[in-house]
């Protein structure tokens, strides 16, 4: 292969993170968040969702840097998947707390060497993540749905983003989104 793609990453990648250990409760392709503002290549369910943004050398690594307003408001853990072409410019670029994950091409085969860690992110928005879920099941997340079926999304999740912290919000949006990958492939 002369240049690695997505489509060329995408699925390497997908088996690379199923041999995690611990492995992904599931993983999630193109799951829209923020309001539906960006898509986020491929999200891990652990305890909390982990997005990787693949960028592969025919895509700008720079676009990073507008996702990353979006992703980083709706995720925990970030991680940039690019080629060699890229890593430079990415390594620049791509927020501290991303992770950046080199992938390469070696005998036939694509191989992943991590280059930095994904930290925790600061700037997530309990709000903005909540956006990530849909109307029905934000009324699940609440204890009542008395009074609040008529509410906009944005307004439930200004309410369930009160009650919750952090750690236990990405938790919640974790398992709903499980129930969801689960109901659909069921």
């Amino acid at each position: 292969m002369d240049t690695l793609n997505d489509s060329d990453i995408r699925q390497p990648l997908i088996d690379k993170l199923n041999s995690l250990s611990p492995k992904p409760k599931a993983i999630l392709e193109e799951l829209r968040v923020h309001n539906g503002n960006a898509i986020a290549d491929v999200v891990t369910l652990h305890r909390g969702a982990h997005c990787y943004e693949i960028k592969g050398d025919n895509d700008k690594v720079e676009r990073v840097i507008k996702q990353a307003k979006y992703y980083d408001l709706a995720f925990r853990k970030l991680t940039l998947v690019t080629t060699r072409r890229h890593l430079k410019k990415a390594l620049s670029v791509t927020p501290e707390h991303w992770g950046i994950i080199l992938a390469e091409e070696v005998s036939g085969r694509i191989i992943f060497k991590y280059e930095r860690s994904a930290q925790i992110n600061a700037g997530f928005d309990k709000r903005v993540a909540l956006l990530t879920l849909w109307k029905e099941e934000m009324l699940d997340m609440m204890s009542t749905h008395v009074g609040y079926k008529s509410k906009s999304r944005d307004v439930l999740a200004g309410l369930i983003s009160n009650t919750k912290k952090k750690e236990e919000l990405s938790e919640s949006i974790c398992s709903t989104l499980l129930s969801r990958y689960e109901s659909s492939v069921a």
